[in-house]
């Protein structure tokens, strides 16, 4: 390859701008903590209407550094990328990450498919030493959260 040829590639550039003071993060102690900043960042309108995924990024001290709208998708479902789900942690240099998804039905039981979706986050986190701590189910009237009833391991 010559130097002509490098210039044809593409330049990957990682940032990453802190905008609250560490001291100022919100801590995330429990599922009702993680519940609550969700809630708070959440379109109401949107709760029954479709399911979004969401991911909480925590530090070393379980403080919030931040959170992402990973999709939105349809009535029944939504796409969570564990490879956009872990390159996002990875960038902001997360220590863990709780994740949660609505269920427009208003059925707080997990699927099938939740399930095994976090069984294999919870798989990739160990590999990457960057634990999933909870995934969150949100409906209008509560929450289900998978720590709370023993399918992630504390």
């Amino acid at each position: 390859m010559t130097y002509a040829d490098l210039s044809q590639i593409s330049q990957i550039e990682l940032v990453y701008k802190r905008k609250i003071k560490a001291s100022d993060r919100p801590k995330v102690k429990r599922s009702q903590d993680a519940e609550k900043l969700f809630r708070q960042n959440w379109n109401d309108c949107n709760m029954d209407l479709c399911e979004e995924f969401k991911i909480l990024f925590l530090d070393r001290n379980n403080d919030c550094m931040g959170i992402s709208s990973l999709s939105k998708g349809g009535v029944s479902g939504t796409i969570a990328d564990p490879k956009i789900i872990f390159a996002t942690a990875l960038k902001v240099r997360a220590n863990s990450i709780i994740c949660a998804h609505n269920h427009p039905s208003g059925c707080l039981d997990p699927s099938y498919a939740d399930v095994i979706l976090t069984k294999r986050l919870v798989q990739v986190g160990k590999y990457l030493t960057l634990p999933v701590n909870d995934h969150l189910i949100l409906t209008r009237e509560g929450y289900y959260s998978m720590t709370d009833n023993g399918l992630i391991p504390n």
